[in-house]
């Protein structure tokens, strides 16, 4: 199974633990780093490099990340490019890091990256735009005048 280190700023990956947990239950091999204002970023790198080792059976892992460019990022990109088997996405979303959980067995770190990014992406919605197609795709009901 892939393994999976969610990490970002402040409380994104903690908050990230707690949604994932009520949604997926517990998950084994996936875990959670918070870059707080007391953390540096070389403790950063540290607590991901030890996150991902923690994580990995051999089939891999893979980082999400909240803000591309940011510290967590970036931090996940220096360990990528020194560590196999390492791939990272950066603008992770709840429902792409949910998924995770559930699409990470049986299949390649590639295919996983892949499968995320269409379910990140699909997953952002204009909702009044939503709306708005579902009121013209609704049957007109009839109105009856009084009782």
């Amino acid at each position: 199974m892939i393994g999976i280190v969610v990490s970002g700023h402040i409380h994104f990956a903690s908050g990230m633990q707690s949604a994932v947990v009520a949604i997926t239950g517990q998950q084994t091999q996936m875990a959670f780093v918070d870059f707080t204002e007391s953390m540096s970023t070389d403790a950063l790198e540290l607590a991901l490099r030890q996150a991902a080792s923690a994580v990995d059976s051999g089939e891999g892992v893979l980082f999400l990340t909240d803000i591309p460019g940011g510290s967590p990022a970036n931090r996940a990109l220096n360990i990528l490019q020194d560590t196999p088997a390492i791939e990272a996405i950066s603008g992770a979303n709840l429902p792409m890091i949910a998924n995770a959980a559930f699409e990470r067995e049986g299949t390649t770190l590639q295919a996983l990256v892949t499968t995320l990014l269409e379910i990140g992406t699909s997953s952002m919605q204009d909702m009044r735009a939503q709306l708005e197609m579902a009121m013209q795709s609704a049957p007109e009901i009839p109105s009856e005048d009084g009782l």
